[in-house]
Formats: C-alpha cells, structure tokens, sequence
C-alpha cells in the first residue's frame, strides 16, 4: 500500500525558505518510502503484533541520509522532564524536525497528541513528520483502525489560525 501524507503548515511560515527547505525533506522520504524495496519492509513491519521499531528501522538508514539523527538527546535539557526525546530529530538552520514513528498505540493511548506536545515544545525544532499506519490491526481477526484517518482530523484543528501553537508545520505520513 503506497504511503500518503496529509501537510499543515501555519499560514505565515507557508512561503518561507525556511518550510521550503522542510517541504524538501518530506518529498525525499516520501519518495523513499513509496520506493518497491521499502513499501516490502514497511509492510512486514505493520504485520499484526509488530511494533513501531520495526517500521523505524525500515528506513533508518535513509533517514540518516537526510540529516536525521535518532533518539536525540537534550533537545529538552531547559525542562524539568529532561529525558523527552524524539525518535528523530534534524537540525534546520533556525528550527528543526522531530520525526516520530507510531504503530499500535496511535490514538489508543493518544501517542499522536503526545508527539504533537513535544514539537510544541521543542526549542529546537518546529516541525512535525509523524508516520502512523493508514490501517492497523493489533492481531489479524480484527477489523482495521482507520488510524491515519483518525491522526488527520484530530491535527486539523492545530492549524486553524485560531489554535496556532509552536508547531509550524506537520506531515503526517500514512503508511
């Protein structure tokens, strides 16, 4: 199943060179993750009963390429909860990426909202690439959750002029 990504982006930031340079990196995953050998490692690594760190190591290496680094530390050193981290993190001129990777506990344990705080309140980083599973199935009797469904509602409202918070942009990314 081809991987597909919802984008936000606060209205100012839209045309910057800065979220052009963000804009850059999410097509080069994107176009990496929809590649014929990583769409077979992504989807033996959503198989039921797996977990998120198989669907991460399916494009660690890529992700290096990129300029990401995993499980970056001190990103929240200035807090009093010092052990936050990212699964990855990319350093921007001005900003960063945090790249986080969810699996069974998307929207069960509200793991979306949690990696959306800690963008919100990273003070190195500013965007979000968030890679959830367009369906998931805990065991292979159940009936898929619509979890990329799910995570692109629930985001929405973030991106109203209204409810702008320090995350200027997030892909979310279906795979």
């Amino acid at each position: 199943m081809p991987v597909i990504r919802s984008i936000f982006v606060q209205e100012p930031f839209r045309n910057t060179d800065e979220y052009r340079e963000v804009s850059e990196i999410s097509d080069q995953l994107m176009a990496h993750l929809n590649d014929e050998a990583a769409q077979t490692l992504i989807e033996a690594a959503n198989a039921p009963g797996q977990s998120s760190a198989l669907v991460q190591a399916s494009f660690l290496a890529f992700a290096r390429e990129l300029g990401f680094r995993d499980e970056a530390r001190d990103l929240f050193a200035s807090y009093e909860n010092r052990a936050v981290r990212p699964d990855y993190y990319r350093p921007l001129t001005n900003t960063g990426i945090l790249l986080e990777v969810e699996r069974g506990k998307t929207t069960i344990n509200n793991m979306d909202f949690l990696d959306f705080w800690k963008c919100h309140l990273c003070e190195h980083a500013s965007y979000l690439f968030l890679m959830v599973p367009q369906e998931l199935r805990q065991n292979s009797s159940m009936r898929p959750r619509r979890e990329y469904n799910t995570v692109v509602k629930r985001m929405a409202s973030f991106f109203a002029p209204r409810n702008y918070t320090n995350v200027r942009g997030l892909h979310v990314f279906g795979y």
